[in-house]
Parts: C-alpha cells; structure tokens; sequence
C-alpha cells in the first residue's frame, strides 16, 4: 500500500474531499472518499481520510480499522497514532490503545494533542498521577489549550485537589469566559459559593447565541446553583425545571418499560438458581447497589480505606458479561436466566473475575459500584456466590431532588422529570428489598442516613458483613489517597462525615406532588 501514484480522476476526487471537509460538508467529502476508493481500493490516503470522517461520526470501529490499515504506511506519524488510540480505547481495546498513544508522545514530544490524549486516557484509566503530568507536558507546549485545562481540573479534583481545580476551572473562565465545561466543572466540586458576580456571568453565557442544547443544559444547571447559593431557591428550582425538560427532549427513557423490567426480575428470581459448582467463587467482590446521590461512593470510600480493598470506582464489568450473554442467547435478560445451568453461571462468574483482576493486583478484594447493578444482584449471586452486595440508600424525597439537582450524562434519563424520578425510586426500593429478604446473609442494608448519624457502628457492621477486619483507616476515610471518578463526590469525600446534606426542606411545596407520589407507593416520607 502507498500514498501514491493513483488514477487522475481518483486524484481530483481526493482534492476535490479535502475542500469539502475544510468547508465542513461532511456528507459530500465521505461521497468523494468512497469514490476515490472504489477506483483506488488500497490508497492510503484516502483510506486515512475515511478513517478521519468515521471517528467524527463516532463510528470507531470504522476509524479503527482504516487506521490500522495505513499504519504500516505512516508508521511514524503521531497523529495517525492518536487517532487510533482514541478509537481503540472507544472500542474498549484500552491496552493497544495506550500503546499507541503513548508512542504518539514519543513520536512528537513537542506536539500538545499527543500529550492531551494520552493525559486524557491515563486519567478514564485512573492512572490520575500519570494523566496529571501527562496534562501538564500539554499545556507547557500549549498554555491555552482548553481542553487541556480542563481535563487536567478534573484530575486534579478526582483525587481531591480541590484548590488545583478550582484555579485550573477559573483558569478557563478566564480564557473563555462562556466556557460551560468551566463553569460545569466548577459547580460539581459542590464546594464553590457562587457570588453575584458568577451569576451575572452566567446569565451572559446563556444569552450567548450558538451554544449546543447540552452546553446550554450545563450552564443551566450551574445558574441554579448559583441561585441557590444566593438564597433564591424559588428561581433555583425554574432554573433546574427548564435545563432538564431540555435534557429530557434528547435522553431516552422508558419509565413503563423499566417498571415491566423490574417485575420480570422479581418474578424470575423468585425462583431457585441452581446450586453453585463452586461456593467460594466471587468472595474478591464486594458490589455497591444505589440511586445516584445516595451515598455510594462515600461507602466505596470508606470500604477503599480498608488496606485489603481497591476502589474501582464505577466499572462496567458486570452488565458487559452480561450483555455478551444475552446477545450469545439471542434472548433477552432476564427471560434467559431460567434456562441457565451451574456452569454457565460460574463460566459468567470467571469471565467477570478475569475481567476485573488488574483491581486486584495489590489488594485481594475489590469494589464495583455501577448503578445500574442493582438490576443484576440476583444474576451476579448465582454467579459470584461467595460475593456480598451492599444496598445504599437515602431519604427518597432527598435523593429524587439531588438527581434532579445534578446534570448527568445521557445514560441517566430518569433524572429529567421529578415524577419519573420517583418512579426509579420506587422500583429500586422494591426490588432491592425483595433481594434482601431473598439473600439475607449476602445482600447488607446501609442507610445513608444512620451511617452519618452513627459513623463507627455503621461501618464496624458494614465491614464485619464483608468479613473483613475492623481498621481504623475506614474512619478516617477522608484522609485516603485514591482517584475518585465520581465528580460530585470527589471533592465531599476528602472530607469528614457532613450531616447538613439535606436540602429539601428548602424547596417547600415545590416538592409535594413528589412527596404524593412517593406515598401512594407505600414508601414513607417525612
């Protein structure tokens, strides 16, 4: 394969690609490329030109393969080796990824991108120190790379540096003083007072025209934060009301469809699993089941203090295996589940273990706190049957209006609407209840509450049902030293245990029809 010679038509066709991507006419350049490759099937060019216009589209598989392809070619080129990095590590091939990433940086030192990437996926690793001076070697070669800045603010705050990002934060505002990533990046530390003078410069980046409907939902979200801090909490609420009924029109959610899924897991797993081949298979794991806001990664915290636990924040282990699962049966989960045997449940449990052994490498027992485990608590026992679960959980009311609070990422759609909010609500309730009467002495009940008004007992019992010694270092959680990925929680747990964190009596009657809804499921609210 080489860059060069190819037929004259095919020539001006490429040319004829290249000005219209310059111009942005995406659709009419992928025409022209395609029909540069069908009379030059092995141009390099061309094909990396493809690859370029997969990976804007988000397909990168695409990318990934026309990369490969042209890489024997150009086997020096930095930038080609930054783009199939990035598509590796979106297509979850995470070790090639940081290979060629990391080769990018010693191909170009001097280039700012290769060093932003790299820093980029050191830091979704939680390789945070690595990232961090990854992020720094960028923004020497580089002082106003946005988005340089800001991932390296968000390192920073992960592992509880909170000063480095407030100032990393405020270090973009200065340069893009509309910046919804700033101001964002700002509000979810949760422990900046916004003054008057933020709210003014919010409002003026708001009324800036041209701004993406989720970069409007961000500076949306951080306005009524800033309301709030003035005290305004009427106008808060509006505020949050418009962002999410705007997030709401671009997320999907089947609240009706949800609800049907929890009844099918309840009615299928009220039934025996059979008997595990092997009972101690899964006791490395310990699950975190929560809502979102409730406490759950104060309780990874705490358990990631203990000397013979790693955190591994919010992997997605668990729903990947079982995933693979449902498209290898060709069926639907939870439908499949009575058809499965002894060995396939411990074939599951192993591929998952395999999976998660780089959590183990120092310490012998891990955490996995993706939300949404609490639907596969019965699938991961049958499982993992020596792993324990523990269900976090928080006053309804407060935990509804703090997802509400919060703009999440598009995976999280019941956070739009209080209503469909409650809803989740309810079915976590329902369903997390009905595993800890079916599991007793393997799923734990820890109310976020109770944990902030009796720290010690709470946690001599949470660990004494992981069978793990008591440490002194779990009180003392705050002073560990780890990557927390959360970003809301980053920041709250370097500190000692609060007991102001409910809000909701501010918001008055604003919150009754939520209240209403709540009761008539038979969950009880104050």
């Amino acid at each position: 394969m080489h860059p060069h010679p190819m037929p004259t038509t095919a020539a001006q066709l490429l040319a004829r690609a290249r000005g219209e991507w310059q111009q942005r006419q995406f659709d009419a350049a992928e025409r022209s490329v395609r029909q540069v490759l069908a009379l030059a099937p092995d141009n390099a060019d061309a094909l990396r030109m493809l690859g370029i216009m997969a990976q804007h589209r988000g397909d990168h598989a695409k990318a990934a393969d026309c990369f490969r392809r042209v890489l024997p070619v150009w086997p020096d080129d930095s930038e080609l080796r930054v783009g199939l990095g990035i598509a590796l590590h979106e297509c979850g091939e995470v070790e090639s990824a940081m290979a060629h990433l990391q080769r990018a940086c010693e191909l170009a030192p001097a280039s700012a991108s290769a060093w932003f990437n790299f820093g980029e996926a050191l830091w979704r690793q939680a390789r945070t120190e690595e990232a961090i001076s990854a992020l720094r070697r960028a923004l020497e070669l580089a002082p106003t790379h946005l988005p340089a800045r800001l991932s390296l603010a968000k390192a920073q705050a992960s592992l509880g540096q909170v000063e480095d990002a407030v100032a990393g934060f405020r270090g973009v505002l200065r340069l893009d003083p509309g910046h919804a990533e700033g101001w964002f990046g700002l509000s979810n530390l949760n422990t900046v007072r916004f003054d008057a003078t933020d709210t003014a410069n919010l409002r003026q980046a708001l009324a800036r025209d041209g701004q993406s409907p989720r970069h409007r939902e961000l500076l949306g979200f951080t306005l009524a934060k800033a309301q709030e801090d003035q005290g305004d909490y009427a106008q808060a609420f509006e505020t949050f009301r418009q962002a999410n009924a705007s997030r709401r029109q671009r997320v999907r959610w089947d609240a009706a469809g949800e609800h049907r899924r929890v009844d099918a897991i309840q009615r299928i797993f009220a039934h025996d699993m059979p008997m595990p081949l092997d009972p101690a298979l899964g006791r490395e794991a310990i699950l975190i089941v929560s809502v979102p806001r409730s406490g759950s990664t104060l309780v990874e915290q705490i358990l990631a203090s203990h000397p013979e636990v790693e955190g591994a924040n919010e992997i997605k282990d668990l729903p990947q295996v079982i995933d693979a699962e449902t498209r290898r049966r060709h069926s639907a989960f939870p439908v499949w589940a009575p058809d499965a045997s002894a060995a396939d449940w411990q074939r599951l449990g192993k591929e998952y273990l395999a999976r998660t052994a780089p959590w183990r490498k120092t310490r012998p027992r891990f955490t996995d706190k993706s939300l949404v485990t609490w639907y596969l608590v019965g699938a991961a026992l049958a499982m993992l049957p020596a792993a324990r679960v523990v269900v976090v959980r928080r006053d309804p009311v407060e935990t509804c209006l703090a997802c509400y609070r919060q703009c999440f990422t598009e995976l999280s759609g019941f956070t739009c609407d209080l209503d469909e909010m409650a809803d989740y609500c309810i079915d976590f309730i329902r369903l997390t209840r009905f595993w800890l009467e079916r599991y007793p002495d393997k799923v734990f009940d820890l109310e976020y509450e109770t944990l902030v008004a009796e720290p010690e007992p709470t946690i001599r019992r949470l660990l004494d049902f992981c069978n793990l010694p008591f440490d002194p270092a779990c009180l003392e959680f705050h002073k560990t030293s780890r990557a927390v990925l959360s970003a809301p929680s980053a920041a709250q747990v370097r500190q000692p245990m609060r007991r102001d964190t409910a809000r909701s009596t501010r918001y008055g009657d604003k919150l009754d029809g939520l209240r209403r809804r709540l009761r008539d499921a038979g969950i009880p609210v104050d």
